[in-house]
C-alpha cells in the first residue's frame, strides 16, 4: 500500500470520503505514518482536512509537512497502533 493519498483537485466532501477510507485501509495495512496530500490553494482543503484528521479515531497526530515533504501543501499523519 502507497503511503499517501492525494486529494488535490477534490471538492470537500469528496476529498472527506477519499481521506476516510484511505486512513481505515492504511491502518488495517499496518502503516504507522502516512501523508495527506491537499496542495496549498487557498488553504480550504488543508483547514476541512486538519479538522477532520483532529477527531478522526484512527489518528494518533499530525503535523504540517516540512521542507521537502511538501511544506503547507502537505499534512503528514501518524496512525493510532492496533
Amino acid at each position: 500500500m502507497i503511503n499517501e493519498v492525494r486529494l488535490r483537485h477534490l471538492t470537500v466532501d469528496e476529498a472527506l470520503e477519499k481521506l476516510d477510507q484511505y486512513l481505515h485501509d492504511a491502518f488495517v495495512a499496518g502503516l504507522y505514518q502516512v501523508k495527506v496530500i491537499h496542495g496549498k490553494g487557498t488553504g480550504t482543503l488543508r483547514q476541512v482536512v486538519r479538522a477532520e484528521l483532529a477527531k478522526h479515531p484512527l489518528v494518533k497526530s499530525y503535523r504540517p509537512g516540512k521542507y521537502g515533504e511538501g511544506e503547507a501543501g502537505v499534512t503528514v499523519v501518524e496512525l493510532a497502533s492496533k
